[in-house]
């Protein structure tokens, strides 16, 4: 027991909730890089990998130094890393970069109304007529920001509650009519 106390008080609490919270920092920034590259934000990108690198360069050569005398240091970089990567993906979808390919099937009269509603709340809606199983059925596509999915969704199901959506991360897109858009993926 003694011994389980002195690796815990080995190092100060403050040196601890540095190592945890710059852990943190940098493993949420790695993520919203790497998503933001992928996106084609590059630009954005490779300025978040500066500040990534530089608290990954301080913080592990403290712990590294540090590690022989004081385990409990690595221990703390390692729970600082896997909070980072939860906070970082939490982040990511509060943030919701890049753009979506809805498609939504539904019938023929619905589909008429749902695309008239978007139209006119300044969606460009493209519309297809299918075959079902049992009845004539119409295909719309809208290409949207991911930030305003979930409330397009959910603004689409109570129109209609039978409708099936289908949602799609788009990586690059040409040409076409966006009218509330400020940024494609380059």
């Amino acid at each position: 027991m003694v011994s389980v106390i002195s690796v815990l008080t080995a190092v100060p609490l403050w040196e601890l909730a540095i190592i945890f919270f710059a852990k943190v920092a940098e493993v949420s920034l790695g993520t919203l890089r790497q998503i933001l590259i992928n996106k084609g934000f590059r630009r954005e990108g490779t300025f978040l990998s500066f500040f990534e690198i530089s608290l990954w360069v301080f913080v592990a050569s403290r712990v590294i130094l540090g590690i022989a005398d004081a385990p409990i240091k690595g221990v703390m970089y390692s729970i600082g890393f896997a909070a980072g990567v939860y906070i970082g993906s939490c982040l990511e979808e509060r943030l919701a970069f890049g753009c979506v390919l809805v498609q939504m099937i539904t019938s023929e009269d619905s589909g008429r109304n749902i695309a008239g509603l978007l139209r006119a709340k300044g969606y460009g809606v493209t519309t297809s007529h299918a075959e079902g199983k049992d009845s004539h059925k119409m295909v719309l596509m809208i290409f949207a920001n991911r930030k305003g999915m979930k409330k397009m969704v959910k603004y689409i199901q109570e129109i209609d509650k039978g409708v099936l959506i289908v949602t799609n991360e788009v990586s690059s897109l040409y040409g076409g009519y966006f009218p509330k858009w400020k940024h494609v993926a380059k």
